[in-house]
């Protein structure tokens, strides 16, 4: 990419609208919009203050295009950290098409995708993983990915990592300063004040490490495998859960042949629900094929929600309460809900009967109706009892992003061999490496180290326009 030409795109979805917003930005942007641009009131954009609207008419020579309303925002106050300007339009795609294409032919290039954060980030305006937050929350769509979104944006997460890394670096340029005075054997950096610093620089990123578990399930959603036998009300349970008819139900056992998902939002958490076909002996082509698919989304969820019918449960629990067992033995670490669908067939003693059996299992358990919308609520709140909201509630930062959980990983893992290095009487010399890679690391994430590949793989990301 060129970073110092004007560069231009539609910034709203495209498609017809109510209204279009066109974004240029760089050193000719108002110029070259001044060009194009009548005002009602005689104005020369050129002389106009920054941050100001000006209504009046696109201008394709003596023909006019539309009337637009025009937004200044000059120099570092923008968004750019450029001269930048707004073109807000009637939403028709022909109207959008002819005043870009007018604009390409007065000076300005197309915007690759993610070229106006990225131009943000290179002005100073924005750290690396402020704008990676950016693309975060255009894609949030529930309101914790939102909440963690909103969070890294206004800077949570760099400030942690910046103060760290500034710190560090002090105590880098006292053992840099040892290097220069080897001869004479004398320290600068108090021994005693850095080990407590690297102890606390731990403790800091094993936390953001660990809070990876929760931001990732947040941002992406956290898939839960509906399993059991066929004809147990699992699409009914799936259609309970999304309020819609959403999975085909019958009476005919193996009605569902492949997996079905959909995804709802629970107190502020996605769940990605996947419908799978019913687990028995079957001498059906097409069936088998789908029960193999269940047992791949089993391995591939984080929560298995195992579904039982409740006459049968009473009549076999002995052989079901083995199933359960088995589930648990192979996914030992995986959350595991057994759930008793057409509880309203039973009385409140074999209700307690089965609850009873369940006890030594040490699973959690949920008795419900699918089809007359019994016990959905108490599912829902079981649910979100595997997920630890704790730090969310808490409003302290959480990791959401790969690149920022590898990167805090390996300056971890320098950090304990800094850490070894005090403990074992390491020379200073070999301490300052690890040090410096360390450093390396925390200014991977906030952009402090980059390079244009890595820069391109991020911006490659995010939608045109923005």
């Amino acid at each position: 990419m060129i970073h110092n030409d004007t560069i231009v795109a539609l910034a709203t979805p495209s498609g017809a609208g109510a209204i279009a917003v066109i974004r240029i930005s760089g050193k000719d942007a108002i110029s070259i919009a001044s060009g194009v641009f009548r005002s009602i009131h005689n104005k020369d954009l050129n002389k106009q203050k920054s941050h100001t609207l000006h209504l009046g008419h696109v201008m394709d020579g003596d023909k006019v295009l539309d009337q637009v309303l025009v937004s200044l925002f000059k120099g570092t106050n923008s968004y750019t950290g450029e001269n930048t300007v707004e073109i807000s339009c009637h939403g028709s795609t022909f109207i959008q098409q002819q005043i870009i294409q007018l604009l390409l032919r007065k000076g300005c290039r197309m915007a690759q995708a993610g070229e106006f954060t990225l131009r943000s980030f290179l002005n100073g305006k924005m750290d690396l993983s402020q704008a990676e937050a950016v693309a975060d929350l255009i894609a949030s769509d529930n309101e914790a990915s939102h909440q963690i979104a909103m969070q890294q944006m206004r800077g949570g997460f760099s400030n942690e990592i910046a103060h760290l890394r500034q710190e560090l670096l002090n105590f880098a340029s006292l053992i840099e300063l040892e290097l220069d005075f080897s001869e004479e054997d004398v320290e600068f950096a108090d021994r005693t004040q850095f080990n407590e610093l690297l102890t606390r620089i731990e403790f800091v990123l094993k936390r953001l490490i660990d809070s990876f578990a929760v931001g990732n399930v947040i941002k992406n959603g956290i898939p839960v495998a509906i399993v059991g036998e066929p004809n147990v009300g699992k699409s009914t349970l799936l259609n309970a859960l999304l309020n819609e008819e959403r999975a085909i139900v019958s009476d005919i056992a193996g009605t569902t042949r492949d997996t079905i998902e959909d995804e709802l939002i629970i107190d502020g958490i996605g769940f990605r629900f996947i419908d799978t076909a019913g687990i028995r002996e079957t001498k059906d082509v097409v069936e088998s094929i789908g029960i193999q698919k269940t047992f791949e989304k089993m391995e591939q969820a984080q929560v298995v929600l195992y579904l039982f019918e409740s006459l049968k449960f009473k009549s076999q629990s002995a052989e079901y309460i083995t199933e359960i067992e088995k589930v648990k033995n192979k996914y030992p670490l995986k959350p595991l809900l057994v759930v008793i669908n057409k509880i309203d067939l039973l009385t409140t003693d074999e209700v307690a009967m089965i609850k009873q059996q369940l006890e030594a299992l040490s699973v959690n358990l949920v008795t419900i109706s699918a089809k007359q919308n019994m016990g959905i609520e108490d599912l829902k709140n079981e649910l979100l009892s595997f997920i630890n909201t704790g730090a969310l509630r808490n409003n302290e930062t959480i990791v959401t992003n790969t690149r920022h959980y590898d990167s805090l990983l390996k300056a971890l893992e320098e950090i304990q061999k800094v850490q070894w290095g005090l403990q074992s009487g390491l020379s200073s010399d070999l301490m300052a490496i690890d040090i410096r890679q360390a450093l390396y690391y925390f200014g991977e994430i906030t952009g402090e180290v980059s390079n244009d590949e890595l820069l391109g793989n991020i911006f490659a990301n995010f939608c045109i326009g923005k």
